[in-house]
Formats: C-alpha cells, structure tokens, sequence
C-alpha cells in the first residue's frame, strides 16, 4: 500500500492576487499527513508514506499520461467543474485542469489494483482506468501476457459520500471538516455550527434532511451503531441534542488516536526517517515503472 503526502500538487482554479506561497509551502505542512497516518495506525513498513514532489519520476509518467486525455474529458471532471464554479473570476491554471492526470500518476507508477476512495472521487478512478487501457492500446507491453497497467479499482467505505458540516461538499478550504489534530474544545465549536434544519424531532432522511441525516452517520461511524437507531433514540432532542451526542462520539472516537498524533509530532526526527524511507522505497518503484514505460514506447535510447 502506498500513500502520498504534501507537498505535491494541489488543485487550485488559478492564481491568487493574496497568495504567495505555493501548493503544500507551509514551514510545517509535510509534518500533518504523515502525522495522522501513524496516528489511525497504518504501519510504515507494510505501507509506503512518501511525499509527492520527492518521487521524481511521477513528473515524468505525466507526460505519455497527458497524450492519452483529451481537453473535453479534463473539462467534464467533476473536481475541475467544481473548482471552475467555485472560482468564476479566476483563470484555470493548467495544474488545475491536469490534476486528474496527476492523481492518475500517483495511482499507476505503483500499480495499484485497489484504491481507498470516497464517492465524489469515482471519476479519478475512472479516468486512471482510461489511462491504463488507453496506455495498452497505444503502445503495447513489455510482457506480452501483462499489460504495463492495471486496472485500478475504487474501494469503497461502508459510508462512501459525507458532507462537510456546513451541508455542501467536504473540502479543508472550506473550514467545514473535523481534523485528527483538532482538540477536543476546537472539534465542539465546530460541530456546534454545523448546518441542521428547524425540525426538532430527529430521524434519518439523507435525501429530504441531508445536513441532519450528515450529522446522524457521522455519530454512527464514530459509534459504530446504526444512523436509524440513533436517530429514533434522539427523537425530540432536535439540534442541540444531536450536536452534543456527534461530539462526544467523535471525541471519544478519536482520543486515542489524538494522544498517539501528540507522540508522534513532539517527534519530528521520526516522521523525517519514515518519510526518508518511504521516499527511497517509492522512488524505486517508480523508476522501475518508467523503465517499463520506456521499453513499451521504445524510448529506451
């Protein structure tokens, strides 16, 4: 299992007068992901943690990628059209429009046959799938019985579409997700804004009450009971009563995991030696994939 980490490429519609600093540029961003990937448990010696811009040959894999889409198929990627409506004054820049391809980078040079996605990235997953084929049919293979890529599939959570707290979708620029390094007292302000309606009687209803139904399987997941069940034990306790039992399900849930994230950070050395690792590893894996890119496009000179 592989996953990457800042800095690396970010989707961004454009340009910003304000902006100064570029994708991932925080002095202390690298440290946050990985942080939070030790922290929830995933262990560094059966999964590769890697930052994006330290595997150079994922640049390179972008090139024949981006022969193989055409401009309309970036255009018609939901995270493209949603970046464009969200910013209709600012120009697309080309990392924008091409952050599929990048995305589909990341997936490919490792060969990933199963991929841990929620539902609005289906398309990503889609347009790597497009890629692979289009890669075999174009250029051919190095072993004739394998093609150079696999098909990747999604592999879906039990909960594969959440919103963010303010009822549209989750995005960390929108300041409407709930972080593993948030305290328990910034993870209560939070949820005490979060989005509901002026129905007091709580039920389940993701379709017609979507923002109440939100908060309801968020309890669940961090119970793990069932939203209906939950939903019928609150019955009248209407907004207040919800966003009490959401925070201190999700603080409960993730106390452990928060006091393991405060360990780790007070350890930087550790994070760089695990990054260190995961670099070399993922650098290695990616050469040797180009290498087999080269000899299917009879580039090897």
């Amino acid at each position: 299992m592989s996953r990457s980490c800042v800095p690396g490429p970010a989707p961004s519609a454009g340009p910003s007068p304000q902006s100064t600093r570029g994708p991932g540029s925080s002095p202390s961003s690298w440290i946050r992901r990985p942080t939070d990937y030790l922290a929830c448990g995933i262990d560094p010696e059966r999964s590769t943690i890697f930052t994006h811009s330290s595997v150079t040959a994922l640049n390179q894999l972008l090139l024949p990628f981006l022969s193989l889409v055409t401009v309309p198929e970036l255009h018609r990627n939901p995270t493209v059209k949603d970046e464009m409506a969200n910013n209709p004054n600012r120009p697309m820049s080309g990392l924008m429009l091409t952050f599929p391809v990048h995305q589909a980078a990341d997936i490919l040079f490792c060969k990933a046959n199963l991929v841990p996605v929620g539902k609005d990235q289906l398309p990503h997953i889609e347009i790597t799938r497009v890629i692979a084929r289009r890669f075999d049919e174009r250029y051919g293979r190095v072993d004739a019985k394998t093609p150079v890529f696999p098909q990747a599939d999604a592999l879906m959570s039990p909960a594969p579409a959440i919103l963010g707290l303010d009822g549209t979708k989750m995005s960390k620029s929108k300041g409407n997700t709930i972080e593993i390094g948030m305290t328990a007292d910034e993870t209560a302000k939070l949820i005490k804004r979060a989005k509901t309606d002026s129905e007091r009687h709580i039920s389940y209803d993701p379709v017609n009450r979507p923002e109440v139904s939100n908060l309801v399987l968020l309890a669940a997941l961090a119970t793990g009971g069932d939203p209906v069940q939950i939903a019928d034990e609150l019955g009248d306790s209407g907004g207040g009563g919800l966003k009490k039992l959401v925070t201190e399900a999700i603080n409960e849930h993730f106390a452990s995991i928060r006091a393991r994230r405060a360990e780790l950070a007070a350890n930087p050395d550790h994070l760089r030696e695990v990054l260190r690792a995961g670099n070399d590893k993922a650098n290695a894996i990616a050469e040797q994939t180009l290498d087999e890119v080269r000899s299917a496009m009879e580039m090897k000179y």
